[in-house]
C-alpha cells in the first residue's frame, strides 16, 4: 500500500515527529478512515526515504495515544472508534502551509464559470417525460456484450494506442454504408471522423472554424448544448426563428443580419418544437450558405425515428458545394453512456479535424468502435431501429390520445412525428415554474421550453419526451398534469 505524507528535512522538525504529524492530521481528517490498514513501517521508509527507525518511532506514538491498533500477523490499522476528545482536538498545523496562489483563468475558463450556460441536474421523478433517454430495457443488451467479448478475447489491439485517429476504418465504412442508405449522404470513409459524441464534434467544429466574436446563426428556440460550446469559445450568437415547417430563411438575409461563419440547424426533427425543415427550405438555406460563404452544421441527432412521413434527404445530401458538416451520434439510437458519434466532414477539412481530435483526447475508445462496427455489418443495428421505432410510435400515440383527453383543446401539440419527445402549448394563467413545481409535487417530471429560447420565449411551452416510458406511465404522467392545470 502507497500512502503519500509530505516529509521536510530541511525543518527543525524532527521527522519522527513529523511522520506522527502527518499521519495523525490524516486520521482527523478522514483523509485515513477508521479502520484502514496503514503501509508497513519498511514500505513506508522506503518510499519516503528515511529510516525505518524513524517511522516506528511515529508509529509508536500514534499507538500509544490511541490513533493506531495493530492486529498480530494483520498489520497496523486506524482505530476502528476514536476517543471523542481525540475527534475534536484541533488538527495540527501541518509541517508544510499551502497557501491559495491567484489563479487567472483564461477567456474560455471564464466563460465556463457562467451560470447562465450550464445548469444545475434536474430533480429525479417517480414518472419523468426528459427527452433523450431511449428506452433502455429494450436494448439487446445480450449481443453488446457478446461482441465486446468477442474483441476482448482475440484481439488485443483494442488495449493500445492507435496512429488512426480518425476512427476504425472498418467502423467508418460502416458508417458511411449506413448513411448512403438511410439519410442519403454522399461521403467516404475518409470524409468522416469518429468523435466521442455529437458535444465533442461541437466543440471541435467551434474551436476550429471560429475566432471569438464570430458570429453563429442558431435556430431560435434551440438545443442548448450547441449554445453553451458556442458561448464558451467566445462567438456571438444570432437567432433564427422557425415555424412549421423550420428555420425561417429569410430571417437570414435582413439588413440586421451580422456576418454568419457557421449556422447550426437540426433540419430532420427540429429541437424542440420537432418541424420538419420542408425541401424549398432546404435548397434555400443551401443557397444561403454558398452565397454567404458560411457554412451549416447538420446536427441529425434522432432522424431513425419518423412515424407515417416519407424521410427527406439530409441537408449534406442535396449540397454540392461542400458547405455542410454533418453531425451524428448512437447516444439516442443506442444509448447515451456509448460516447461514440461521428462527423462527415468536406474533404478540405479532414486532416485538420483529424490533428485537432488527436490533441483533444487521442482516440476515441477502440474496443467500442470495434463492437460497434459488427453491431452495424451483422445487422443487429437496424433492426434495432425497427423495433424501437415501432415502440416509439406507439408511446407517442398514447401521449397524444391522453393529452387530447384531458386537455382537449387547451392543448397544441408540435412535432409529434418524429423523433423522442414532442411539443406542447398549453392555454393557462399558471406560470411555467408553477406547473413544473406543482408537476413535480405529484411526482412528474417535465420541462419548460423557455430556457431554450434566446428571444423572449411565448411560454406555457413544455417539451415531453416519452421513449423511456412505458404506456401506463404516460397516461398516469399527464393525468396528474392536468390536475395541476386543470384545476387551477
Amino acid at each position: 500500500m502507497d500512502f503519500v505524507i509530505t516529509i521536510n528535512s530541511h525543518v527543525h522538525t524532527p521527522l519522527h515527529r513529523q511522520v506522527y504529524e502527518e499521519l495523525r492530521q490524516a486520521i482527523l481528517s478522514g483523509r485515513l478512515a477508521p479502520g484502514q490498514k496503514l503501509p508497513s513501517t519498511r514500505s513506508l521508509a522506503q518510499s519516503l526515504s528515511i529510516s525505518r527507525a524513524t517511522v516506528t518511532q511515529g508509529y509508536e506514538q500514534l499507538l500509544s495515544e490511541g490513533y493506531l491498533e495493530t492486529t498480530i500477523g494483520s498489520g497496523t490499522f486506524v482505530c476502528r472508534q476514536l476517543p471523542d476528545d481525540l475527534l475534536q482536538t484541533p488538527p495540527i498545523e501541518s509541517t508544510s502551509q499551502v497557501t491559495n496562489s491567484p489563479i487567472s483563468l483564461s477567456a474560455y475558463g471564464v466563460s465556463l464559470t457562467e451560470r447562465s450556460l450550464f445548469r444545475l441536474p434536474e430533480p429525479e421523478a417517480q414518472i419523468s417525460f426528459s427527452y433523450g433517454r431511449p428506452a433502455f430495457d429494450k436494448f439487446p443488451l445480450h449481443v453488446w456484450r457478446q461482441l465486446l467479448s468477442r474483441h476482448c478475447r482475440v484481439n488485443t489491439d483494442v488495449l493500445d494506442y492507435t496512429n488512426n485517429s480518425m476512427g476504425d476504418q472498418r467502423l467508418r465504412e460502416a458508417i458511411a454504408a449506413y448513411l448512403s442508405r438511410s439519410r442519403a449522404v454522399k461521403c467516404s470513409a475518409e470524409q468522416i471522423i469518429i468523435i466521442d459524441g455529437s458535444q465533442q464534434g461541437l466543440d471541435l467544429i467551434t474551436r476550429l472554424l471560429i475566432n471569438r466574436g464570430d458570429w453563429i446563426a442558431v435556430e431560435d428556440p434551440g438545443y442548448l448544448g450547441a449554445r453553451r460550446a458556442f458561448l464558451a469559445n467566445g462567438a456571438r450568437l444570432f437567432p433564427v426563428s422557425v415555424d412549421e415547417s423550420g428555420l425561417l430563411v429569410t430571417n437570414l438575409t435582413t439588413d440586421i443580419t451580422p456576418k454568419i461563419k457557421l449556422i447550426y440547424v437540426t433540419p430532420s426533427h427540429q429541437f424542440p418544437t420537432g418541424a420538419l425543415l420542408s425541401l424549398p427550405r432546404r435548397l434555400e438555406l443551401l443557397a444561403w450558405a454558398h452565397k454567404s460563404e458560411a457554412i451549416i452544421i447538420e446536427d441529425d441527432y434522432d432522424s431513425e425515428y419518423r412515424y407515417g412521413q416519407r424521410p427527406i434527404p439530409a441537408l449534406q445530401g442535396l449540397d454540392h458545394r461542400n458547405s455542410v458538416i454533418y453531425v451524428g451520434t448512437f447516444s439516442k439510437v443506442l444509448f447515451p453512456a456509448l460516447r461514440l458519434g461521428y462527423l462527415v466532414l468536406p474533404h478540405t477539412l479532414v486532416d485538420v479535424f483529424t490533428r485537432a481530435k488527436w490533441l483533444a483526447d487521442r482516440q476515441s475508445s477502440l474496443l467500442e468502435q470495434h463492437a460497434l462496427t459488427d453491431f452495424i455489418n451483422e445487422g443487429h443495428l437496424e433492426r434495432h431501429i425497427r423495433r424501437m421505432r415501432s415502440l416509439y410510435d406507439q408511446r407517442r400515440q398514447t401521449l397524444v390520445k391522453s393529452l387530447a383527453a384531458h386537455f382537449g383543446d387547451k392543448v397544441t401539440i408540435i412535432g409529434e412525428n418524429a423523433g423522442m419527445h414532442l411539443m406542447v402549448k398549453i392555454n393557462t394563467t399558471l406560470s411555467d415554474q408553477e406547473i413544473v413545481q406543482g408537476a413535480a409535487h405529484l411526482g412528474v417530471g417535465i420541462n419548460a421550453a423557455h430556457s431554450y429560447y434566446l428571444k423572449t420565449s411565448p411560454g406555457s411551452e413544455f417539451v415531453l419526451g416519452y421513449a423511456e416510458l412505458n404506456e401506463q406511465k404516460i397516461q398516469d404522467g399527464i393525468d396528474r398534469l392536468a390536475q395541476i392545470i386543470l384545476n387551477s
